[in-house]
């Protein structure tokens, strides 16, 4: 009995270090606080890019590396982060590396419950304070929809595929209002499921090198147009 009390208390013990541990950088600022500490601010005349997200964002480097290759491009995507982690990153990773455009893609770990539940109007609400946050900061905005997804392998109790649809309609209406670009992936990627095509996926989630040609002349396009109103 001596002995399960002590294993319990070491459990607690252990769960309640791991936790302080992960609750100190909860958002990741130390991912990137190096390479933002050395990156010089934008040459004169530099069309700096941020692309702001999560594994689908970082992924892009793996996949595709080239495309950011020649570029002024900056990636900051983070694997499995949600909206309310890159809102609190998003001064540190955007703002502070003086970019004439951000692209944001977020919002599906949201939908999946990687940092708890969380209602549409929660994400909404986070995609929106980062859009403002950049905006107030005379940053032009891309806005991206969701890529389409019919399950989460991760989180096979999850239907994500028409919450997706359902926030994309709003991240396209809200864009609209407030004058942001909106580029469009989920049109181009989704199947007849509203899943991700199953030539241009890993997973069904996260892009495939195919999936992620696709999406460049495409976020290219909204970054061009972005582009037309900065000095």
């Amino acid at each position: 009995m001596k002995s399960l009390i002590i294993s319990l208390l070491l459990f607690f013990y252990c769960s309640m270090f791991n936790f302080n541990a992960d609750a100190q950088d909860w958002a990741n600022l130390g991912r990137f606080a190096g390479a933002n500490a050395a990156l010089p601010a934008p040459a004169k005349g530099e069309n700096r890019v941020v692309f702001m997200g999560n594994s689908i964002t970082e992924g892009w480097l793996t996949h595709d590396s080239a495309f950011f290759v020649g570029k002024p491009y900056i990636n900051r995507g983070i694997s499995g982060q949600t909206t309310p982690q890159m809102l609190v990153r998003f001064r540190a990773d955007v703002i502070n590396l003086h970019p004439k455009v951000v692209v944001i893609l977020a919002g599906t770990n949201d939908i999946a419950g990687n940092t708890g539940p969380s209602t549409l109007e929660m994400i909404e609400n986070n995609i929106a304070s980062m859009a403002e946050l950049a905006a107030a900061n005379g940053i032009k905005v891309v806005l991206s929809s969701v890529l389409p997804a019919y399950r989460y392998s991760w989180k096979p109790e999850v239907q994500p595929a028409e919450k997706i649809v359902t926030l994309n309609v709003w991240i396209k209406t809200y864009a609209a209002r407030k004058g942001f670009v909106y580029v469009d992936y989920f049109s181009a990627m989704t199947d007849e499921r509203h899943g991700l095509k199953s030539e241009l996926t890993l997973d069904g989630v996260h892009p495939n090198r195919a999936g992620y040609k696709i999406m460049e002349p495409l976020v290219e396009k909204a970054i061009r147009e972005a582009m037309k109103n900065t000095r």
